[in-house]
Protein backbone atom coordinates (compact mmCIF):
# COMPACT_ATOMS: atom_id res chain seq x y z
CA UNK A 1 0.00 0.00 0.00
CA UNK A 2 1.39 3.37 -0.97
CA UNK A 3 2.05 5.98 1.72
CA UNK A 4 0.83 9.50 0.98
CA UNK A 5 2.24 12.40 3.00
CA UNK A 6 -0.16 15.34 3.20
CA UNK A 7 0.31 18.32 5.50
CA UNK A 8 -2.49 20.45 6.95
CA UNK A 9 -2.82 23.57 9.07
CA UNK A 10 -5.35 24.93 11.51
CA UNK A 11 -5.40 28.66 10.79
CA UNK A 12 -6.69 30.27 13.98
CA UNK A 13 -8.08 33.81 13.88
CA UNK A 14 -8.10 36.35 16.71
CA UNK A 15 -11.54 35.09 17.82
CA UNK A 16 -10.20 31.52 18.23
CA UNK A 17 -12.01 30.19 15.15
CA UNK A 18 -10.43 27.68 12.76
CA UNK A 19 -10.57 27.98 8.97
CA UNK A 20 -12.00 25.02 7.06
CA UNK A 21 -12.13 24.61 3.29
CA UNK A 22 -14.73 22.56 1.44
CA UNK A 23 -13.41 20.22 -1.24
CA UNK A 24 -14.82 21.44 -4.57
CA UNK A 25 -16.87 19.30 -6.97
CA UNK A 26 -14.81 16.97 -9.14
CA UNK A 27 -12.17 16.30 -6.50
CA UNK A 28 -11.92 13.15 -4.41
CA UNK A 29 -14.05 13.51 -1.25
CA UNK A 30 -15.85 16.50 -2.82
CA UNK A 31 -18.15 18.38 -0.45
CA UNK A 32 -16.27 17.40 2.70
CA UNK A 33 -14.63 20.05 4.87
CA UNK A 34 -10.92 19.92 5.66
CA UNK A 35 -8.02 21.85 7.08
CA UNK A 36 -6.09 23.71 4.34
CA UNK A 37 -2.91 22.10 3.08
CA UNK A 38 -1.82 19.61 0.48
CA UNK A 39 0.50 16.88 -0.73
CA UNK A 40 4.16 17.12 0.15
CA UNK A 41 6.11 17.06 -3.12
CA UNK A 42 9.41 15.21 -3.63
CA UNK A 43 12.29 16.97 -1.89
CA UNK A 44 9.89 19.38 -0.15
CA UNK A 45 9.67 19.90 3.60
CA UNK A 46 6.19 19.93 5.20
CA UNK A 47 6.62 23.58 6.21
CA UNK A 48 7.51 24.54 2.63
CA UNK A 49 4.44 22.66 1.40
CA UNK A 50 2.18 24.64 3.73
CA UNK A 51 3.73 27.97 2.75
CA UNK A 52 3.24 27.09 -0.95
CA UNK A 53 -0.26 25.65 -0.58
CA UNK A 54 -1.56 28.52 1.56
CA UNK A 55 -0.33 30.99 -1.03
CA UNK A 56 -1.84 29.02 -3.95
CA UNK A 57 -5.16 28.06 -2.30
CA UNK A 58 -5.87 31.05 -0.06
CA UNK A 59 -3.62 33.89 -1.24
CA UNK A 60 -1.98 34.37 2.17
CA UNK A 61 1.67 34.55 3.13
CA UNK A 62 2.89 32.53 6.10
CA UNK A 63 6.37 32.69 7.61
CA UNK A 64 7.84 29.37 8.71
CA UNK A 65 8.32 30.43 12.38
CA UNK A 66 4.52 30.96 12.55
CA UNK A 67 3.87 27.26 11.81
CA UNK A 68 3.79 25.16 15.00
CA UNK A 69 3.48 21.37 14.67
CA UNK A 70 0.62 20.09 16.83
CA UNK A 71 -0.30 16.47 16.06
CA UNK A 72 -0.77 14.08 13.16
CA UNK A 73 -3.29 11.68 11.68
CA UNK A 74 -2.59 8.22 10.28
CA UNK A 75 -5.44 6.70 8.27
CA UNK A 76 -5.78 3.76 5.91
CA UNK A 77 -7.93 4.49 2.87
CA UNK A 78 -8.76 1.61 0.50
CA UNK A 79 -5.93 2.35 -1.96
CA UNK A 80 -3.36 4.28 0.11
CA UNK A 81 -2.30 5.11 3.66
CA UNK A 82 -2.41 8.78 4.61
CA UNK A 83 0.02 10.35 7.06
CA UNK A 84 -0.96 13.94 7.83
CA UNK A 85 0.91 16.24 10.21
CA UNK A 86 -1.25 19.11 11.50
CA UNK A 87 0.28 22.49 12.24
CA UNK A 88 -1.28 25.50 13.96
CA UNK A 89 -0.83 29.02 12.62
CA UNK A 90 -2.11 32.21 14.25
CA UNK A 91 -0.24 34.80 12.15
CA UNK A 92 -0.24 35.37 8.40
CA UNK A 93 -0.30 38.22 5.91
CA UNK A 94 -3.39 38.82 3.79
CA UNK A 95 -7.00 37.70 4.02
CA UNK A 96 -7.78 34.07 3.17
CA UNK A 97 -9.73 33.88 -0.10
CA UNK A 98 -11.07 30.82 -1.97
CA UNK A 99 -8.70 30.87 -4.97
CA UNK A 100 -9.50 27.31 -6.11
CA UNK A 101 -13.29 27.45 -6.07
CA UNK A 102 -13.59 26.02 -2.57
CA UNK A 103 -15.98 27.33 0.08
CA UNK A 104 -14.37 28.63 3.28
CA UNK A 105 -15.78 28.73 6.81
CA UNK A 106 -14.44 30.04 10.11
CA UNK A 107 -15.59 27.54 12.74
CA UNK A 108 -15.41 27.52 16.53
CA UNK A 109 -13.47 24.48 17.80
CA UNK A 110 -16.58 23.04 19.52
CA UNK A 111 -18.44 23.19 16.17
CA UNK A 112 -15.81 21.45 14.03
CA UNK A 113 -17.63 18.12 14.43
CA UNK A 114 -20.72 19.66 12.81
CA UNK A 115 -18.97 19.81 9.43
CA UNK A 116 -18.67 16.56 7.46
CA UNK A 117 -14.93 15.83 7.18
CA UNK A 118 -12.75 13.14 5.64
CA UNK A 119 -12.09 10.23 8.04
CA UNK A 120 -8.44 11.26 8.49
CA UNK A 121 -9.38 14.77 9.71
CA UNK A 122 -11.83 13.76 12.46
CA UNK A 123 -9.19 12.52 14.98
CA UNK A 124 -7.50 15.94 14.84
CA UNK A 125 -10.53 17.74 16.27
CA UNK A 126 -10.16 16.72 19.97
CA UNK A 127 -6.55 17.91 19.98
CA UNK A 128 -7.61 21.29 18.60
CA UNK A 129 -10.44 21.58 21.13
CA UNK A 130 -7.97 20.82 23.94
CA UNK A 131 -5.59 23.48 22.62
CA UNK A 132 -8.09 26.20 21.78
CA UNK A 133 -10.97 25.49 24.16
CA UNK A 134 -14.58 25.29 23.10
Amino acid sequence: MRLLLVVAVALVDTDGRVLLAQRPPGKQLAGLWEFPGGKVEANERPEDTLIRELSEELGITVAEPCLAPLTFASHAYPDFHLLMPLYVCRRWEGTPAPLEGQALAWVRPRDLRDKPMPPADAPLIPVLVDLLGP
